[in-house]
């Protein structure tokens, strides 16, 4: 990731994004360029998104892919996870119709470049969210994913691998990890 030089208030961040023809984070003053995903990555993202929406056809949620910001004030950070599952009627940033504050699941697909940052700082900031419930990691390199859910003032950790599936509580769905890795070859 790449970062603009200088520090930005929260409103210059935004005038240039709406301008920008790519995406960037905004990290409390700091605008950082987000790079683009492979096509395993984007193929993880579209699979868990049909399993989402699919599961929670008739129930109040929005799914919600790549383009869509989060906000998350008490880091100043806004940011665009991979996948967020959001409870309607949706929750905007103040002052805002493009961004979005509660966020009940989010799903990051890891990259080498953001693995540790997804798990360590982003995490961090993701548990700030009062309405923040579940964080899926998913590996584009394994059949790997990392599953953490809130229980009370607690995360509860979770590996999955190969042929299992994903209780996602706080949705009341379950994903077929097969289903997430469709048609996904590793190299």
């Amino acid at each position: 990731m790449t970062a603009l030089t200088g520090k930005y208030t929260l409103s210059q961040y935004f005038e240039r994004e709406i301008q920008s023809q790519t995406r960037h984070e905004y990290l409390d003053g700091k605008i950082i360029a987000m790079t683009g995903g492979i096509p395993t990555h984007n193929r993880i993202i579209s699979n868990l998104l049909v399993a989402l929406y699919t599961g929670l056809k008739n129930q109040p949620y929005a799914v919600f892919v790549t383009d869509q910001r989060l906000w998350i004030p008490e880091r100043q950070i806004a940011t665009y996870p991979d996948i967020m599952v959001v409870s309607e009627p949706l929750t905007y940033q103040e002052g805002r119709k493009d961004t979005l504050i509660n966020p009940v699941l989010i799903a990051e697909v890891l990259s080498a470049a953001t693995a540790s940052y997804d798990r360590e700082e982003k995490f961090a900031a993701y548990r700030t969210i009062a309405t923040f419930q579940e964080y899926l990691l998913i590996s584009q390199e394994k059949c790997y994913i990392e599953h953490f859910q809130k229980e009370g003032d607690c995360w509860v950790f979770t590996a999955y691998e190969f042929d299992r599936i994903i209780h996602l509580n706080s949705l009341r769905v379950e994903v077929e990890i097969a289903d997430i890795y469709n048609k996904v070859i590793f190299s």
